[in-house]
């Protein structure tokens, strides 16, 4: 399923209903992406299944959960590889949605939760769900002194995309937080998807930070 840039008129995306539970049930959207809690996915969707389940979303108010593709493709062809995927990922939310022609939705989510699952199951319309398991956010911890250099890059960054006009995450950069400052630097950095995959799991937002410290000082994107 081919991703592209949610224009900006739409209708519904509310929180979803589920976001303080524990387990869901959740229908799965295998993409080759790594979507990471507080960023941005546009989606361009034209499968059965998967229009089916926005509209599932978008009437419920809930959302999907978005895992890592390791085989196979986003849109289902015949004598095609069979999807194979991580078992964790992160719960997506619907926030804006039009469409533009008959059979095709453009949606702007974000990225909430991380959670797991241990045995996927697949619908008849093909659409993959999963009991999963949410995981804990991330405490709010500053960067701190030793990693301040990183999130005043990342500041640097977005002023940058945003004077071309490309938008990383909604509202004011949380430069003060730790793992939202790794998150971004997740999503900008070149990185292998099964790297990106790992880094979306680490549970300790400082650990991530420092991980990315290291990619950023070999690539001399940060000194000092």
């Amino acid at each position: 399923m081919s991703a592209a840039p949610a224009p900006g008129n739409a209708a519904g995306g509310a929180a979803t209903s589920f976001t303080t539970a524990e387990t869901a049930t959740l229908p799965l959207f295998p993409l080759q992406t790594v979507l990471y809690p507080g960023g941005l996915l546009p989606l361009k969707i034209f499968e059965a299944r998967y229009l089916d389940m926005a509209g599932e979303c978008l009437r419920s108010g809930g959302g999907f959960g978005v895992v890592c593709l390791r085989e196979g493709t986003e849109v289902r062809r015949p004598g095609a590889a069979p999807e194979q995927f991580e078992h964790a990922g992160v719960l997506a939310r619907v926030d804006d949605v039009d469409a533009p022609q008959p059979g095709i939705l453009l949606l702007r989510c974000t990225g909430t939760r991380r959670f797991t699952f241990d045995t996927p199951k697949q619908e008849a319309d093909g659409l993959w769900t999963a009991e999963v398991r949410f995981l804990p956010d991330d405490p709010v911890l500053p960067p701190g002194a030793e990693f301040q250099g990183v999130a005043d890059a990342l500041g640097q960054a977005l002023k940058a995309l945003d004077a071309e006009g490309v938008q990383l995450c909604e509202g004011a950069p949380r430069l003060d937080d730790a793992g939202w400052v790794a998150n971004r630097w997740c999503e900008l950095l070149p990185l292998p998807l099964s790297a990106r995959h790992k880094l979306m799991l680490q549970p300790d937002p400082l650990m991530r930070l420092r991980l990315v410290d290291d990619v950023l000082r070999q690539r001399g994107l940060v000194t000092g």
